[in-house]
């Protein structure tokens, strides 16, 4: 469900007792947080003008109703990308409580930048120092009092994926919430900086801003364009904002820097100098050690190519004899009771048959990919980033990434992709221009997702082997080789820096990858399921009533002319395009029909050659609706239909040449 923003954020606190917002950096275990506290029963909601999300939900502790607003994870509150200016837009609009700023432990001195921002804004704050066990193996020792007296806020240490220190946390925004009126923050920048700070205050306090003065302050000398505005439409805005640049000027004739920078440089400054008062130094572990081996190339190259092998050898092996098992009971023990009660009631005429596509041979085919592919790639998906591996592989992938035009943040979501489009299409929001997001969004699109992962396998690793499908995984990748390149050489402009923070390996908790293993895979029960039922008694009625041939028809040039696929196969390629399993759901659905239940059933349908140009075509062309939609929304439709186009006619392409090379050489 999603709301407009504002609406959203006055529903949220017009039915609470009370109402927190959730701020932190990326992967600091605030989305663990989230969800530890409300149990993932979220509502999403989307400023004007903005693709970046809230979380919304709410949750009860001693009697209290409180709602959460889980801010996008970002290193600062300011206007320089759409997660830092909807984080600070959502906290001055929804007016919280307090603020709950997760911190992480082993690394407090990059954290505390945004928490000296949230000071600087005047919000209630209570801090989460967070990842104190990983602090502990590195010998980091935190002294949370002395913090908590510096900063002049609560500081609470918690373990997120335990959940250790949670009660406590929510207690004391609770008490900071009821007692704003005691709160007292003393943090101040260098004389010189804060004597300007003053000058500028004192201009702002006769008039009403809706933002603390001091606050304003500092952002009209950051620059900050909204904030601006905001005086300059105020009786005399003009003359204020003269005085301001007169003494920003001043600033920076002492400092020799502009004053943007210089208050960035003081507040980073302080956050540096009240972390080494408050913790020790951190001695090497052993995560560090497996950091230097899996980002330097000499041996991280060779572990990455491990890591792949392992998760194909994982899916072909476990997830072939699930699916050859699974179809196999079904077809003994589930089909003959299911045909027997349709054809009973039904009958055997076209309507009795067509129920049968559905409820037999469709729910055979949604669970026989289903659970043993797409159930299977979430799982070692959630593994490997609760481990922190993804990370490493950002930064080993960064001059790769180069010559795509984007930088190594953006395998993350390219790995993401692996698993779904749709988040992985949103997860591009942490790239700064919409020339990277535009490049990294059309690679993603032909990542072969979890359920294109399914068609691979099921359809050619199962009947055809290993090698075919490894092959296929090949010509992908070289295709996204090829068109990343390719893209950063037509589009303007150039890639920025990678700027990311080092986070150390984990040892996941079994708890948390399950739990996150079923949010991803439940998406796949209740809105795949559904869709494929209806697709297959669609296929059925088609199959049953002799229409199915005559709408394959208009497909047989390029269909059966240029990729040598049989007609119908073609259509149910057009069905997926409402999720692309659906292909070979259906495939296998049409040979159930035609052939009965057996291990060999699609080899009795379509030649090696052609179940492999079939799975390298549904594997490369236009992505499902959901992914078609994000892209509109996050792209706009014109580079969304440009994506589109370029893939079917990438996928045409390609598969045609396939075929012919397969013939010509005997390949299969």
């Amino acid at each position: 469900m999603t709301f407009s923003c504002h609406g959203a954020l006055k529903d949220i606190k017009g039915n609470t007792d009370f109402t927190f917002v959730l701020a932190g950096n990326p992967n600091v275990g605030k989305s663990s947080i989230f969800n530890r506290l409300t149990g993932m029963g979220v509502v999403t909601a989307n400023y004007p003008g903005k693709t970046v999300e809230l979380n919304m939900a709410t949750t009860t502790f001693k009697d209290l109703r409180i709602g959460i607003i889980d801010l996008p994870g970002s290193y600062a509150l300011g206007a320089v990308s759409e997660d830092q200016w909807v984080a600070r837009r959502a906290v001055l609009d929804s007016n919280p409580d307090a603020a709950i700023m997760i911190l992480d432990a082993t690394n407090l001195a990059r954290n505390l930048y945004m928490t000296l921002q949230f000071i600087d804004l005047r919000i209630p704050l209570v801090v989460a120092l967070n990842l104190i066990d990983e602090a502990e193996k590195r010998n980091i020792i935190i002294d949370a009092p002395e913090l908590s007296r510096l900063l002049g806020v609560p500081v609470v240490p918690t373990i997120a994926t335990t959940g250790q220190g949670l009660d406590e946390l929510i207690q004391k925004a609770i008490d900071v919430a009821g007692n704003k009126s005691e709160i007292r923050y003393n943090l101040k920048y260098g004389i010189d900086i804060e004597t300007d700070i003053k000058k500028v205050e004192e201009m702002l306090s006769p008039y009403d801003f809706g933002i603390n003065p001091r606050a304003l302050a500092i952002l009209l000398l950051e620059e900050d364009t909204e904030f601006i505005e905001l005086v300059n439409k105020k009786t005399n805005g003009s003359s204020i904002l003269a005085e301001v640049k007169k003494i920003s000027r001043d600033i920076e004739k002492k400092h020799g820097e502009k004053t943007p920078m210089r208050i960035a440089r003081e507040r980073h400054g302080l956050a540096g100098s009240i972390a080494s008062q408050v913790q020790s130094d951190a001695a090497p572990v052993t995560s560090d050690k497996l950091w230097d081996y899996t980002t330097s190339p000499l041996t991280g190259i060779p572990l990455l190519i491990g890591v792949l092998g392992v998760i194909f050898a994982f899916l072909f092996y476990g997830g072939n004899i699930l699916s050859t098992a699974f179809s196999d009971l079904w077809a003994s023990y589930i089909s003959p009771l299911i045909d027997g009660a349709i054809f009973y009631f039904f009958g055997t005429g076209h309507i009795g048959k067509t129920l049968v596509w559905g409820f037999d041979a469709g729910i055979l085919a949604a669970l026989a990919v289903g659970i043993p592919y797409v159930l299977t790639f979430y799982f070692m998906l959630a593994f490997l980033e609760d481990s922190g591996y993804l990370n490493s592989v950002a930064f080993l992938t960064d001059r790769l990434m180069h010559k795509f035009g984007l930088h190594g943040r953006a395998i993350i979501p390219l790995v993401a992709g692996a698993g779904c489009n749709v988040p992985a299409i949103i997860g591009t929001r942490v790239l700064t221009t919409m020339r990277e997001r535009t490049i990294a969004s059309t690679l993603i699109t032909l990542i072969p997702c979890s359920a294109r992962t399914a068609v691979i396998l099921g359809a050619v690793s199962l009947f055809v082997g290993w090698k075919p499908a490894v092959a296929i995984y090949i010509i992908v990748l070289a295709l996204v080789f090829l068109v990343g390149i390719g893209l950063n050489h037509v589009m303007p402009g150039t890639s920025t820096g990678l700027v990311m923070e080092m986070f150390p390996f984990r040892a996941p908790l079994m708890s948390n990858i399950i739990k996150k293993t079923w949010y991803r895979f439940k998406d796949f029960v209740f809105v795949a399921f559904p869709i494929v039922l209806i697709g297959s008694l669609v296929l059925g009625a088609l199959y049953e009533t002799g229409y199915l041939w005559k709408l394959s028809s208009p497909l047989s040039p390029v269909v059966e002319g240029w990729l040598g696929l049989p007609a119908v196969a073609g259509l149910t390629l057009i069905f997926a395009v409402l999720r692309k399993e659906l292909a070979l759901q259906l495939l296998v659905t049409l040979a159930i029909v035609a052939y009965g239940g057996g291990a060999e059933n699609l080899l009795l349908f379509m030649t090696p050659a052609q179940l492999f140009v079939y799975a390298l075509v549904n594997t490369i062309y236009i992505p499902c609706v959901a992914t078609i939609a994000v892209l509109g929304r996050e792209l706009g439709w014109k580079r969304a239909g440009g994506i589109m186009a370029f893939t079917i006619t990438l996928a045409i392409i390609v598969g045609g040449i396939a075929y012919r090379v397969i013939g010509y050489f005997g390949l299969l």
